[in-house]
């Protein structure tokens, strides 16, 4: 926000990746450098295959980097740590366990167990709306359901930097603008630093304060675009001509990267 004094979350310094495939070595990302700032909201746009999951899984620490490095909080990351919470697009839920199960199950990992975990768990199930489903089981959820409770999952372990990989790619899209909604309101009121990847233009306008657009493969930073318009924002914001110009700038930019995989 205006005014505010902020500290750099996560410092991405001239990350490069490379996998060993049959074909030979693929560069995923080479040379990616990204300052995020505590509470800043970033959402990643790119074709498909342009590193934008990979570098969430090095900011997690799920892969490692072949050269660079990745600090939060000024601490290198080495490994996963319960600071940085993960929501990926498949939901990720135990199906032997209830809602309000999967929910304690990270708080529990942290030695928090009992009446503590169950009133820690709740506050985000009702966060998410899912207070009448919470001896439910996934089997007998909707998807939407499902991925609001990956979220309060995530809520949950109080991270104080949430990583999301396309978490409403798979939903409709009734579904998926009432949880971007839910999202918004949530990160509000907690103000944690968000990284979320998106294939949807409209989505990352909606969502971020910064649209980072990444290059077709090897994956570098193309451009990062400023969004200057004010919170809250609602589905009416999509009307308006600030949201359409940015829309077209970012499509465009990111319609040149698909020609080139297509090359």
């Amino acid at each position: 926000m205006a005014g505010e004094e902020r500290s750099v979350k996560v410092k991405i310094d001239n990350v490069k990746r490379i996998f060993n495939t049959r074909n030979g070595e693929m560069v995923a990302l080479n040379g990616v450098s990204l300052d995020i700032m505590e509470n800043e909201f970033i959402c990643v746009v790119g074709p498909s295959g342009c590193g934008k999951s990979t570098l969430l899984n090095i900011i997690a620490g799920l892969l490692e980097p072949s050269s660079g490095k990745v600090y939060c909080d000024g601490k290198e990351v080495q490994g996963t740590g319960t600071e940085r919470g993960v929501v990926f697009q498949q939901y990720a839920l135990f199906p032997w366990m209830t809602v309000k199960k999967n929910v304690m199950f990270g708080l529990n990992l942290q030695g928090i167990k009992g009446t503590e975990a169950e009133e820690i768990a709740m506050k985000y199930i009702k966060m998410v709306q899912l207070e009448d489903f919470v001896n439910h089981y996934p089997k007998e959820l909707s998807g939407g359901m499902k991925q609001r409770v990956a979220i309060a999952r995530a809520y949950a372990v109080n991270p104080s930097i949430l990583l999301m990989d396309e978490p409403f790619g798979a939903l409709d899209a009734q579904t998926r603008t009432q949880l971007q909604s839910e999202l918004l309101e949530t990160w509000e009121k907690e103000r944690k630093t968000c990284f979320f990847i998106t294939h949807d233009v409209d989505e990352a306008i909606i969502l971020a304060q910064k649209v980072i657009i990444m290059s077709a493969r090897p994956g570098r930073i193309k451009e990062i675009v400023d969004i200057n318009i004010p919170y809250p924002r609602t589905q009416e914001t999509k009307m308006s001509k600030e949201f359409l110009d940015l829309k077209n700038h970012i499509w465009g930019q990111v319609y040149q990267e698909y020609l080139e995989v297509r090359k």
